[in-house]
């Protein structure tokens, strides 16, 4: 495995895997992230702002009962193991996209192990909102859907950012990991050839590949929460 160029032949065939491959497995990468990112976010950011909103002291409270059961919910799909929940999960593929091998068939089940850590980042970033400034704007007579959309996200929005890069770096790994079970992209040019075919040099490439991606991903993230963040602005 460390000796990975001793024989010149089989870095050859590698190489050429490599430029025949990367760059459609870094499309497969990419394409399927940003549909797994924005269903995720369809899913997860309501679910976020109603653990928030609909809680007892929340600003429109709901059904108990209602609340303890989505809390439930929430807190089993992220007790259960990725690849696990990935694989019980796979039936949904079928039933969506017609297959449950392929990228496309990862989609779904990325989505239902994605959602929930969406929705718990964005309540935590909801709960750094100042109760105060909330309060001052129902004293006004504001109703729920202003507040949430004219003081709840707009106050917490560089929270909301610094937590999308988490999400977007745990779902690069969670896709990563799809290869197992047939997804695409660089993780699975990793697993089949690295973990499979013992082609270390092809899985290395795909490892510094998806580095790079997450390190991109939250260079960009951070810079824009920052420059999201008015307590920052009116320092400078």
């Amino acid at each position: 495995m460390f000796d990975l160029f001793s024989d010149p032949v089989k870095v050859a065939q590698q190489m050429e895997i490599i430029f025949s491959e990367y760059g459609f497995a870094t499309w497969e990468t990419l394409y399927s992230l940003v549909l797994e990112v924005v269903f995720a976010y369809l899913i997860g950011l309501p679910v976020g702002v109603l653990l928030v909103t609909g809680e007892k002291d929340g600003i429109r409270p709901m059904n108990p009962v209602l609340m303890k059961l989505l809390n439930g919910v929430i807190n089993l799909l992220r007790s259960v193991p990725f690849l696990i929940l990935m694989i019980i999960a796979l039936p949904l593929s079928k039933l969506i996209v017609g297959t449950k091998v392929g990228t496309p068939a990862t989609i779904p089940p990325m989505v239902v192990c994605a959602f929930p850590l969406v929705a718990r980042m964005v309540e935590s970033s909801l709960r750094e909102v100042d109760h105060g400034v909330i309060e001052a704007v129902q004293s006004m007579g504001a109703s729920a859907w202003q507040i949430v959309t004219k003081v709840l996200l707009p106050e917490a929005l560089p929270s909301l950012i610094s937590g999308g890069t988490i999400t977007v770096g745990t779902i690069l790994g969670y896709g990563a990991m799809a290869g197992i079970i047939g997804g695409g992209g660089l993780g699975q040019m990793a697993i089949t050839y690295g973990y499979y075919n013992t082609k270390y040099l092809i899985m290395w490439a795909a490892v510094i590949g998806l580095i790079i991606l997450v390190q991109l991903f939250q260079s960009v993230g951070g810079k824009l929460a920052v420059h999201c963040d008015k307590r920052l602005r009116n320092k400078s």
